[in-house]
């Protein structure tokens, strides 16, 4: 049996190799702190408000995806908000993703980062930063997954883009859009980023989960897990005036637009309710995406239901963070309303979820047509849409199983785009 190797070495040998081995036991602090230098560290700018679900829901969906398809890479985020509970969600979800906001720890990572990821949003959300980016830096950065240009108006003319945002996708490494229209307009306007393609919205792949809370609520509503469906209300426009943390100024035109169309666009939902409810044993639960939207679902849709149906209907009477939503809409047989995100959440997990939109929101409702799901994406501003909601609604409800393998097949495209664009960011991050 042979020796272990240092017994065969002898006293002469050992003291004369003694120097190498020791000079190659102290290096290796240095070797592993080179090889700490040498991993790529990136900084994800996002968070751009807490007042919304969705928005909260875009970090954690990039950072997984980070996490998943790019294990090896250190990400440090950069917000614009993670007040009301959200700094918190985020650290015990990603422990060691550093939340980077003073002016120190920010300089500290521009010099210490290789690559700036501008995360998903109604628009170019954060242009200065990324402007400020590649002047201090000159270092590469990517957009990841927005809307553009991200005005309020049906086929946004190029004419309303931003001069800065043109200059900076162009420099970008690749622009991801999540939705065609916006890809349209960009290839429209000229921009010539080496790789623009579709992206879904990085709030499919939250993973956040708050399930003791979304079980003790249902519990105390009579909701069964599979036997309800979400329903969400929406203003054309949002009305921050009515969030006090938002400090935004009363708008006279933007208000009276909501008030005009209030009726309009909610009468089909309640008409959806109504058919649910009395043609089949599902429930209904009445939920916001933000937190303007607790008040707005009692006064037009649960106050104006007919008695009958209110019985089965449940009202959610206040504001909640993406955890518990995610944990809640899992248990649901599927969502109908007038938002975006929660849809978006719910497809994510393989939940059936109906879109309504109008011409006052972004293009962003078409990546419902872009991943398959057209079939649920319905203009409010269009009769003949309008009239298709309710038997939407209802076969969504009368077949669960039907709707979980349409939602499933969504589901399947996104994670198909989610792997091929991580890879276009690993690749990027290899240069």
């Amino acid at each position: 049996m042979p020796k272990p190797l240092l017994l065969m070495i002898n006293r002469r040998e050992f003291l004369h190799q003694t120097p190498s081995l020791l000079g190659l036991l102290m290096s290796l602090p240095a070797l592993a702190q080179t090889g700490r230098a040498a991993k790529k560290s990136i900084i994800l700018r996002s968070s751009w408000q807490t007042v919304n679900i969705g928005d909260i829901g875009h970090t954690p969906g990039v950072i997984t995806l980070l996490e998943k398809y790019l294990p090896e890479v250190e990400v440090r985020l950069w917000p614009s908000s993670v007040e009301n509970g959200v700094a918190e969600l985020l650290q015990r979800r990603f422990p060691n993703v550093p939340i980077i906001q003073t002016p120190d720890e920010i300089s500290r990572e521009f010099s210490e980062c290789s690559f700036l990821l501008h995360g998903s949003g109604p628009s170019l959300v954060a242009r200065n930063d990324v402007k400020r980016w590649s002047q201090d830096t000159g270092k590469p950065y990517g957009i990841y997954g927005i809307t553009f240009p991200g005005v309020y108006a049906p086929g946004a003319a190029a004419s309303k883009i931003n001069p800065l945002d043109i200059d900076l996708l162009n420099k970008a490494q690749f622009t991801f859009f999540r939705d065609s229209v916006s890809l349209g307009i960009a290839k429209e306007a000229g921009i010539s980023c080496p790789i623009m393609e579709f992206a879904p919205d990085g709030a499919f792949a939250v993973d956040f989960r708050n399930d003791q809370a979304a079980t003790d609520f249902l519990g105390k509503n009579g909701l069964e897990e599979g036997k309800f469906m979400c329903v969400i209300p929406r203003s054309r426009f949002t009305p921050y005036w009515e969030i006090p943390s938002k400090k935004t100024p009363f708008d006279p035109e933007r208000n009276a637009r909501n008030e005009a169309m209030r009726e309009h666009d909610h009468a089909p939902l309640r008409e959806a309710i109504i058919a649910v409810v009395r043609q089949t044993p599902m429930k209904i639960l009445i939920v916001p995406e933000d937190e303007t939207q607790v008040k707005l679902g009692k006064q037009i849709l649960l106050d104006k239901l007919p008695d009958d149906v209110k019985k089965k209907v449940v009202w959610r009477d206040r504001y909640w963070l993406t955890d518990e939503a995610v944990s809640t809409y899992i248990r649901s047989a599927g969502m109908f309303g007038l938002e975006m995100h929660s849809p978006i959440m719910c497809v994510g997990h393989g939940i059936p979820a109906i879109v309504c939109r109008f011409s006052e929101q972004t293009s962003k409702g078409f990546m419902w047509r872009d991943i398959g799901l057209d079939d649920w994406l319905f203009d409010v501003d269009k009769p003949d849409e309008v009239a298709r909601i309710v038997p939407a609604v209802l076969a969504m409800a009368k077949d669960p199983k039907a709707a979980r393998a349409k939602a499933a097949k969504g589901r399947a495209f996104v994670e198909k785009r989610q792997r091929e664009t991580m890879a276009v960011l690993a690749k990027t991050l290899m240069v």
